[in-house]
């Protein structure tokens, strides 16, 4: 039994007429993450967006979990196991941390208890209200609070957008033990491919809608010359922040 989580066929997709994402296909193996790289504009927002299903679907087909979710409302996705993370964070400001996660949690594995294991800055301040929290600890809110609903697949939407640089350490490093400690399948949008690489496995390059590139993502942070080619970068830093784990 083949153990793929997610696969899209040839998915075309966008926002009225526009066409933004074009005949993309990519399969996510249970377990596994996958980086989406690009330049702003490239539609990584639209390939998230559109497989959480808040696009205008113009073709192609998409399965998770072994059931073509294609037609399924975002709410249906969401509660067959898709996470999101979107750019905007979509706290409740007005609900103290702890709130924001008891309102949304699902019985399993990730529980308040042990997301405040992998943020203790959240349970410093798990009286203190959403709109009281800095721009990166509302951000650990938000992965918080869709790993409580214990997600079989969760997307990130630039998680480090904004962020203070040890706030980025912080949220990369949590990031990469969800991903290789506790198994999470994940797919993480992210403009700077230094910042993520070391966190996934696969790893896609976008441009005009449309894959470019792909490659395990070990093979991107060896020999950067795709994202030199796409991305108009020089990413020798990739390079030495896996030499030194």
């Amino acid at each position: 039994m083949s153990d793929t989580l997610l696969t899209l066929d040839h998915v075309s997709a966008g926002y009225g007429a526009a066409e933004v994402v074009s005949g993309v296909s990519l399969s996510l193996e249970a377990g596994r993450s996958l980086a989406v790289l690009g330049r702003n504009g490239t539609g990584k927002t639209t390939l998230v967006n559109t497989i959480i299903g808040v696009t205008r679907h113009l073709g192609g087909t998409i399965r998770f979990d072994g059931r073509d979710i294609t037609r399924l409302r975002p709410d249906q996705r969401a509660r067959g196991g898709i996470g999101w993370v979107p750019q905007e964070r979509n706290i409740f400001k007005s609900l103290t941390v702890e709130e924001n996660l008891t309102a949304v949690a699902q019985p399993g594995r990730w529980d308040v208890a042990a997301v405040y294991r992998m943020f203790p800055r959240l349970e410093e301040r798990r009286s203190n209200l959403g709109n009281q929290l800095s721009g990166g600890e509302q951000q650990m809110l938000a992965v918080a609070r869709a790993l409580v609903l214990n997600p079989k697949l969760i997307l990130l939407d630039e998680p480090t957008e904004g962020l203070a640089p040890i706030i980025i350490e912080e949220l990369l490093a949590a990031l990469k033990r969800i991903t290789r400690e506790e198994g999470l399948s994940a797919i993480i949008v992210e403009q700077h491919a230094q910042k993520i690489l070391d966190v996934t496995d696969q790893a896609i390059i976008l441009d005009r809608g449309t894959i470019v590139h792909r490659s395990a993502s070990a093979d991107l942070i060896a020999d950067p010359a795709p994202l030199e080619l796409h991305l108009g970068i020089t990413d020798r830093k990739a390079g030495k922040a896996r030499a030194k784990h």
